[in-house]
Formats: structure tokens, C-alpha cells, sequence
């Protein structure tokens, strides 16, 4: 299988990725893509023609090894690999998407292309939550299908045409084990760093939103003190008697004198 194209999508969504993104994208690449196509696919290499019972009643092996293994488990590991990281390629055509609409307009609609805002911040979002419930869904499906995360090295199987219960031995049981178990790991650690990116997200957005809701309330009460002390009284904006209380002012006063007004005795 050619991994060439989910290799190709995971290093266009490092550009539009956020520090625990880039560490999550890191582990999948190293931890999970290099080891299954490296040693995984080698350990599980032929395991059908490996897996063997005490018996050669004909197609007695055929049914066990489809009983207890409905699903090739590195196969199994392959579609985690690929779910997982599908979803990503949302973020990546979410900016193909504002790239096309800019040259359609001819003129500069974002900031960048790749800045985590408005819409694209929603797709990351979404995307983050779809790659954890594929993360639990498979960990969950994993254990259910093979009842635990060990590889036994002896099932007992009673399905027809076995005569009876007969013995079945698995090839590489430990190895097997061992991989299983590193895939879990890895797993769980993916889980907790889309947990983490998405904790963080959120908390960084609200804190935005309160930190802009604070320095609007801090602005307006200025500029209305800011506005007050440049009123005039005297002029068409003020109140009919202040208006009336200055014209009697003005007239009762001596020429050349200078009139005090209401407003210039709070200045003082």
C-alpha cells in the first residue's frame, strides 16, 4: 500500500497548525505511519497461512481464523491510520477555499489564508473532534473485536467442520502483543494532545472575547468623559433653559466683561 498521499496531506496541514498540532502531527508520522510501514506490516506478513490447529479436518481453519480474527488487525490499524488523519484535510481545503476566492475578487479578503480565524477556526475545531472520536472509536472497536489488546498464542475453537474443540496456535504472539500494545499508547497520547489543542482553542477564543468586551466598556466611559468636558454651553447641543440662563447672563453682565459659566467653574 502507498502511503505517499496521507504523508503529502500530513505535512500540508503542519503550515495551519498550532504548536500542539505540529507536536500531534509528529507522532503520527514517526510513532504510527513509519512503524507500521517499517515493522508492522512485516510482523503480520502471511499470518493466515501461519496460524495453525491440531487438525486437518479441511476448512476448520479457515472458519477459527475468520472467528477470531474478522479483521486483520494491522489491516484494522491501516483504516485508524487513514480516518485519522482524513479529517485534516478539511483544514487544508478550507484555505485552498480562501486562496480560490481571492483570486476570483482580485483583491486581499484575509489577513493570510492560513490565520486561525472565522470559519477556518470552526473547521480546525470540528476537525479536532472528529480525529478524537475516530481516535476512541477505534480503541474501543479494537477491544471488542479481540476481546483485550493481547495476542493470545492458543484459541480453542468448536465451529463447523471441526469434528470438535480443537487447539489453534497464533505465530508471533508476543511481537504481536507488543506492537498492539505501542499502538495503544500512541493512541491514548494522540487523544490527550486533541484534547489538549481543543481546551486550548476554546480558553484562548474566550479569553479574547472578554479581554474585547472589557476594553469596549473601558472605552465608552471615557469618550463620554472625554465628550463632556468639551461641551460649550452656549452651544445648540445644550439644554433650552442652560441656553436660557447664559442669553440672561450675557445681557445682565457689563460689556467687556467676562462671563463665568457652570461648566468652567467644575473645570476649576
Amino acid at each position: 500500500m502507498s502511503w505517499l498521499f496521507l504523508r503529502d496531506l500530513l505535512s500540508g496541514v503542519n503550515k495551519y497548525s498550532t504548536g500542539i498540532g505540529r507536536i500531534w502531527l509528529a507522532v503520527v508520522f514517526i510513532s504510527r505511519l513509519l512503524v507500521y510501514m517499517v515493522a508492522a506490516e512485516h510482523v503480520w506478513k502471511d499470518e493466515q497461512k501461519e496460524f495453525e490447529c491440531n487438525i486437518r479436518q479441511p476448512g476448520c481453519e479457515n472458519v477459527c481464523f475468520d472467528y477470531f480474527f474478522p479483521i486483520s488487525q494491522v489491516r484494522l490499524w491501516a483504516l485508524q491510520l487513514i480516518m485519522v488523519s482524513t479529517p485534516s484535510l478539511l483544514v487544508v481545503l478550507h484555505v485552498a477555499y480562501r486562496k480560490g476566492r481571492e483570486k476570483r475578487h482580485r483583491k486581499k479578503l484575509y489577513v493570510s489564508p492560513g490565520t486561525m480565524d472565522g470559519g477556518l477556526w470552526y473547521t480546525y475545531l470540528i476537525s479536532l473532534i472528529v480525529k478524537t472520536s475516530f481516535e476512541i472509536g477505534f480503541l474501543v472497536l479494537f477491544y471488542k473485536l479481540y476481546d483485550g489488546f493481547r495476542v493470545p498464542y492458543l484459541v480453542k475453537c468448536d465451529l463447523k467442520p471441526c469434528p470438535n474443540t480443537v487447539d489453534c496456535f497464533i505465530s508471533k504472539p508476543t511481537e504481536k502483543t507488543v506492537f498492539i500494545l505501542f499502538l495503544v499508547v500512541t493512541s491514548c497520547l494522540c487523544i490527550v494532545l486533541n484534547v489538549t489543542e481543543l481546551s486550548f482553542l476554546i480558553l484562548k477564543c474566550f479569553l479574547k472575547c472578554c479581554l474585547q468586551k472589557y476594553y469596549k466598556r473601558l472605552k465608552s466611559p471615557v469618550c463620554e468623559c472625554h465628550n463632556l468636558r468639551h461641551v460649550k454651553c452656549g452651544e445648540m447641543g445644550a439644554p433650552p433653559l442652560l441656553q436660557k440662563h447664559h442669553s440672561d447672563s450675557a445681557m445682565s453682565a457689563p460689556q467687556g466683561a467676562e462671563t463665568k459659566l457652570p461648566c468652567d467653574t467644575q473645570e476649576g
